[in-house]
């Protein structure tokens, strides 16, 4: 299946001056791009499992000298390597923290290594890294599950994603039929998230989503729990899989500002700050500041004591909650359908934006702020067809912004100053 990040490891290869890292929770399919990007653009390939090859790890443990590291591994493998059209993929780096070094000296060998390195809870590391990390002599990337975009690709819909930008610049409606074939694969996108192994599962089943094997979302939820016991303290591990578990009721609530007292009634930021900052890092969860003011920049008005929590993927968040998926497609469950689709739109903005805001005035609530060509956008999110909001009406008469945006199941449009986006087509605003 294409990833979007292929663009960015094609632009790597051709402008090649550092050691690339890609970054993202696990599952999200990192491993499999990497391997099929060097098994098509290099002659020569070498995959080293850290986690699994012991001997490899045991070289870095050794020596963080680039020549050396690649005798060693010549040695072990009775391979040549010609650093001019090899290139090594260091997988589940994350394992050895002088490997992670190590890519400075890559990086500033007159030799034209080429390393690719991926890991879980690679994010953890980096923001936990007790040693000198080879700032400015890595190239990060970050790798999140497939987006609506990326899902259409998928299923093979490529004219349908060009319709769907053209009436995005246009702001005029989609022909209705297409519109509600749009809808549809957006509510079968909400039950299964991005992750890859669940779209292409659903490909597999002939787009059945009544035949989609939805015990591998619950596998990757376990495996996600016992990464947090696998690579933290018992004690953080039980803080973090509290945190994570608590999700689903958290973002439930009317007013779903994050509360520790969901958590654990008797927990308090100072116990549990280092658990969501542990989750957070892990791209296993995305955060969402109050900004104080509607100003630029939001980092600078961000209030640290509100925020709130989204998981980094719907189809798991649905999973978690135990809502079964035709409670979605049949729209059965509107409170929970609401919890999914600002979700899910919180997924999207995330990529691009790297930090989330949402803002209160009064007694309303913007779901979210953002920086548009130098301006300051409110958007809103509506699960469903009724658009009636004061919030946003409320906003627009006090702050007069260029325009708004309203996302909901409504078709293209633009009136009263506000830019109507289906739910399908949020993918659009990260252009």
């Amino acid at each position: 299946m294409y990833r979007k990040i292929q663009e960015n490891l094609i632009k790597w290869q051709k402008d090649f001056k550092r050691p690339l890292m890609l970054v993202g929770a696990k599952q999200t399919g990192k491993t499999y791009i990497l391997n099929e990007f060097c098994q098509n653009n290099f002659a020569n390939y070498i995959y080293l499992n850290l986690d699994k090859e012991e001997d490899i790890k045991n070289i870095f443990e050794q020596t963080i000298d680039p020549d050396a590291i690649i005798e060693k591994i010549e040695i072990l493998k009775n391979i040549v390597i010609n650093p001019e059209n090899t290139i090594i993929f260091l997988d589940e780096i994350q394992v050895s923290e002088r490997a992670i070094s190590s890519l400075k000296y890559f990086c500033e060998s007159s030799k034209p290594f080429k390393i690719i390195c991926a890991g879980s809870l690679l994010g953890v590391k980096i923001n936990r890294f007790k040693s000198s990390f080879p700032v400015g002599k890595v190239d990060i990337k970050y790798l999140y599950p497939m987006d609506f975009e990326e899902y259409l690709m998928a299923l093979k819909e490529d004219k349908l994603i060009q319709e769907i930008k053209n009436h995005f610049e246009s702001n005029e409606a989609l022909l209705n039929p297409i519109h509600e074939k749009a809808l549809d694969l957006y509510k079968k996108y909400l039950v299964l998230g991005g992750m890859p192994a669940i779209i292409n599962n659903f490909i597999e089943n002939v787009n059945s989503i009544a035949h989609v094997n939805f015990e591998l979302q619950e596998q990757i939820i376990t495996s996600y729990l016992a990464d947090m016991n696998k690579y933290t303290e018992n004690s953080e591990a039980i803080k973090n899989n509290q945190i994570y578990k608590a999700i689903p009721k958290e973002l439930a609530r009317v007013n779903n500002t994050f509360k520790y007292s969901i958590v654990d009634k008797d927990a308090r930021r100072i116990k549990y700050e280092s658990s969501l900052d542990w989750l957070i890092a892990s791209n296993m969860i995305i955060k969402c500041d109050l900004a104080d003011k509607n100003e630029s920049p939001f980092k600078a008005y961000a209030n640290s004591d509100k925020f709130k929590i989204y998981l980094s993927d719907t189809g798991l968040l649905r999973s978690l909650a135990n809502i079964e998926y035709n409670e979605i497609i049949l729209d059965k469950n509107e409170i929970f359908n609401g919890v999914l689709t600002e979700n899910y739109v919180a997924c999207h903005l995330y990529p691009k934006a790297k930090e989330l805001y949402y803002y209160t005035f009064n007694k309303y609530e913007i779901d979210f702020l953002l920086k548009i060509d130098g301006n300051i956008i409110p958007l809103e999110v509506k699960s469903g067809r009724r658009n009636n909001s004061k919030s946003l009406n409320e906003y627009l008469k006090k702050y007069k912004p260029s325009y708004s945006i309203r996302i909901s199941s409504k078709n293209f449009g633009f009136e009263n100053n506000i830019k109507s986006v289906p739910l399908y087509a949020v993918f659009c605003l990260n252009k």
